[in-house]
């Protein structure tokens, strides 16, 4: 069955238990400007299931930024096949590093898959960008992706960056399951205003980028002057990875306040500017701040004291991975044996398929593709991982530190 909802034929260059009114009343509560009054002992009990006799919520829809470099391209499919669903909208970037035929490459994939002919919903940037490693050209091609993504990609509710690096713990049904239980303004990024050694070493220092003004990557440059912490906003920082909300990006592109270009301008010599412009606009706005989630949805390791890279995540892990209930996990290597792990026992996919959800009505029995055929991508199927998940966001949103981890 094809979709009749479409994105928007404006191609970029080169591809011409029982609580659902429950939950959103307190969550609702918990994000307005003054504290619930209601005694936590007369709160009611957080859960994502539905009653028998009730009909589940619609399912929220996600726009993705899959970013890669220089032989990248395999692992961008692959992973666009592990977190692909219908109902999503999925742009691909692979930097100007990356050779002009693996773009190609990348675009005629893009255009041969059926399911992506069908529905619609998967784009590569064509005109790429400069990404300089730790330098604000990062921040600059995700607010280029997610312009585009505002542009054509129409109701979507959450994005979401992940690189050729990281990989999904659950498939799209288990979180568009969870997620169309929770309010549409909950923002999820770790953040942390007691910066450390970041001071010196990132937000003292003025770095410039050269990826701003010419077409290639030759590093960034150093200033000899430092200079001293900002008074009139208070500096955030924490994880590149987040989920943020339409409404909380579009204020970052189409705002209304001066905030997010003050602070664009600001994190242009930021040393590892994604790792503090998102953070500093919501905890520095008065309308976002307390939409926040101190969470950034990722299973990732670090060494003690941590390191300018993740531990790398390998088969010893898996447990961990999967206890963390988060749905992403970083940093994997290309082809890592441990992805076919997740593959098998947490995704239901082999290799080169889909990960198959609601919307694939096929047959699975003798090897066969249960995705091969596909009918209404509204039909969601969570499996048990969406449980782990719950069991996440419920210790989250705990009204017993939800507040206290807010922009503090």
């Amino acid at each position: 069955m094809r979709n009749s909802r479409n994105f928007p034929k404006c191609l970029i260059p080169l591809l011409g238990t029982s609580i659902i009114s429950l939950i959103l009343l307190l969550l609702t509560s918990q994000l307005s400007s003054k504290p619930s009054q209601t005694p936590l002992s007369q709160k009611p009990q957080l859960g994502f299931s539905p009653k028998h006799n009730t009909k589940p919520p619609n399912p929220p829809r996600f726009a993705y930024l899959i970013s890669g470099t220089k032989s990248d391209t395999q692992r961008l499919k692959r992973v666009l096949h592990a977190v692909y669903h219908p109902w999503n909208y999925y742009l691909l970037h692979l930097d100007l590093d990356a050779l002009p035929w693996e773009r190609i490459e990348l675009a005629k994939y893009v255009k041969s898959e059926r399911v992506f002919v069908d529905f619609d919903n998967v784009r590569v940037v064509g005109n790429a960008n400069v990404v300089t490693y730790k330098g604000p050209t990062m921040i600059a091609c995700t607010l280029h992706a997610v312009a585009i993504l505002l542009r054509q990609g129409k109701e979507w509710d959450w994005f979401i960056n992940l690189s050729a690096s990281d990989y999904p713990l659950m498939s799209q049904d288990d979180l568009l399951h969870v997620f169309s239980y929770l309010p549409k303004d909950l923002n999820f990024i770790e953040h942390t205003s007691n910066i450390g050694w970041k001071e010196y070493q990132r937000a003292r220092p003025i770095i410039i980028d050269p990826g701003l003004y010419v077409s290639k990557q030759i590093g960034l440059f150093w200033a000899k002057e430092k200079r001293s912490l900002p008074s009139s906003f208070k500096l955030f920082v924490g994880s590149a990875w987040v989920v943020l909300t339409r409404a909380f990006l579009e204020f970052c592109i189409l705002g209304w306040d001066n905030l997010p270009r003050i602070l664009l301008m600001y994190y242009t010599n930021f040393l590892s500017s994604p790792e503090g412009y998102f953070h500093t606009v919501l905890c520095n706005s008065k309308d976002y701040q307390n939409t926040t989630i101190n969470h950034d949805l990722h299973y990732i390791m670090w060494d003690n004291p941590p390191r300018q890279h993740p531990i790398t995540l390998r088969s010893k892990h898996f447990d961990g991975m999967v206890e963390s209930g988060a749905p992403f996990a970083r940093k994997f290597v290309k082809d890592d044996p441990v992805l076919d792990r997740i593959d098998q026992e947490l995704l239901r996919r082999s290799n080169g398929r889909f990960t198959p959800g609601g919307w694939c009505m096929g047959n699975s029995m003798f090897g066969r593709d249960p995705c091969a055929i596909y009918g209404n991508p509204e039909i969601i199927k969570p499996t048990v991982s969406s449980k782990r998940l719950e069991t996440l966001l419920l210790k989250l949103l705990d009204p017993e530190n939800f507040r206290s981890s807010q922009c503090k």
